[in-house]
């Protein structure tokens, strides 16, 4: 079954309203006769400006995070009531930083994961493994552990809304990359893990993109491999000449 593949920009925490315009314009003129699914994830105080822009385009408005309730007294967080009022379709969720950085166990990440499902978002939820995992024989362990425990009470209706997002943590802007190989296999045992909890047609439909230094000379050859379906971008993201030819890899 062919997947679609599935692009994804996250600008973490760059740009000004001013710069965030300038790229997004430029994106929608490059990327309009892209044959790919794209989404560009701003700072929450860019999503307003970035969301006019892309409406009615073919790039999809996502979130770096959000909160685990609803609404409160949470200083400093953001609400997916406040995401969806400004026109967010998809929240990155799990993302290594918030967990290595931030302490984000997977109960939160979890928590978070059926909220925004709850609310209709899309989800990408992100796993991958530290180097000492890595080197320890332990990465498959931490991806199924992360990836079970994050999709935990989610129903196979709402996983139709779920990407995965594989990103080997000491891949994540140091200029390493897993390569195809190493990634593809991650990949096929993510998928592994999804048909066990979900059944096959579950585990065929599931689009699981990678992340970990994607550049324009080594996003073919990612993409490629039968399990990689595409591609959760940092750094290449910020500019359009790098995350341009990333989305239209052929």
């Amino acid at each position: 079954m062919s997947r679609p593949y599935y692009i994804a920009g996250n600008w973490k925490m760059h740009k000004t309203r001013s710069e965030a315009a300038e790229l997004t314009e430029t994106l929608v003129k490059e990327l309009k006769d892209g044959k790919h699914k794209y989404l560009v994830a701003p700072s929450f105080t860019l999503l307003e400006t970035v969301a006019p822009i892309i409406r009615g385009t073919n790039i999809l408005l996502g979130a770096q995070n959000c909160a685990p309730e609803e609404q409160g007294a949470h200083t400093g967080e953001v609400s997916v009531l406040q995401l969806k009022d400004l026109g967010v379709q998809t929240i990155i969720l799990g993302h290594s930083e918030r967990r290595h950085n931030y302490k984000e166990d997977d109960a939160l990440i979890n928590k978070k994961v059926k909220l925004a499902l709850q609310h209709g978002f899309e989800v990408i939820l992100c796993v991958g493994e530290l180097l000492e995992e890595r080197e320890a024989g332990k990465a498959e362990a931490v991806c199924e552990t992360q990836t079970v425990k994050g999709l935990e009470g989610v129903d196979v209706v709402n996983l139709n809304r779920v990407v995965i997002a594989y990103e080997p943590v000491w891949a994540i802007g140091t200029g390493k990359t897993a390569t195809p190989e190493d990634a593809d296999a991650i990949h096929a045992y993510v998928r592994k893990v999804i048909a066990k909890l979900y059944g096959d047609p579950a585990a065929e439909k599931m689009i699981i993109q990678y992340g970990g230094s994607v550049k324009p000379d080594n996003a073919a050859q990612l993409m490629a491999k039968e399990n990689i379906d595409g591609a959760l971008v940092g750094g290449a993201a910020l500019k359009a000449d790098t995350f341009a030819p990333i989305a239209k890899f052929a």
